[in-house]
């Protein structure tokens, strides 16, 4: 099982964080500080498993990208290197060679794009063309959602217009100041000697 994944550029600074484990947020500054240091202070041409507390993390650098995954002990290796490339590869395919900024002003997708190919810490969609259709239809209902927002403002906001004209209309027949806060002249207000 995966326990989390780790997005993080050469100078340790997080792009993304994805916990399928339950962890405080201590905790999750503490594994995400001793980690960085870890990874980033490693060599090109070290072994891309480290042991850390009872897990293995699995690494693999992309660019000034460090893509990690931490895993139970029994979990196999190269597996988790391919989810990692397999990841990387449908990242490439959306955004056409990604890099860090992409990940940065577009990391919704990026967790969009994680989401549906893991779920819960195990891999589920191992399929490119599956992942790069679903992610086609997300964007479509996404724009069609805009497009929707777009005309209800354009309603509220010509309503909106229409109305302040008319109000200033009825404003130059009827002065404000002959009107209670309730909208009743005061001279309309019968007033009852009990």
């Amino acid at each position: 099982m995966i326990h989390f994944v780790l997005l993080i550029n050469r100078q340790g600074k997080v792009r993304l964080t994805k916990w399928y484990s339950p962890y405080s947020q201590k905790e999750r500054s503490k594994v995400i500080r001793e980690l960085s240091g870890v990874i980033t202070t490693r060599g090109p041409k070290l072994c891309n498993f480290v042991e850390w507390t009872g897990f293995k993390v699995v690494y693999r650098r992309y660019a000034s990208l460090y893509f990690c995954m931490c895993i139970d002990q029994d979990d196999n290796e190269l597996e988790i290197l391919e989810i990692i490339h397999h990841y990387v590869e449908i990242l490439d395919r959306y955004f056409g060679s990604v890099c860090e900024l992409d990940l940065i002003f577009n990391f919704h997708k990026a967790y969009y794009i994680l989401d549906e190919i893991l779920i819960a810490g195990e891999l589920q969609e191992s399929s490119k063309k599956t992942v790069a259709r679903l992610i086609a239809a997300q964007d479509s209902l996404v724009e069609a959602a805009k497009e929707q927002e777009s005309s209800i403002s354009n309603i509220i906001a010509q309503v909106t217009k229409r109305f302040t004209a008319e109000a200033a209309e009825i404003g130059e027949h009827f002065p404000a100041e002959r009107f209670s806060i309730q909208g009743y002249r005061y001279t309309d207000v019968d007033v009852c000697n009990v």
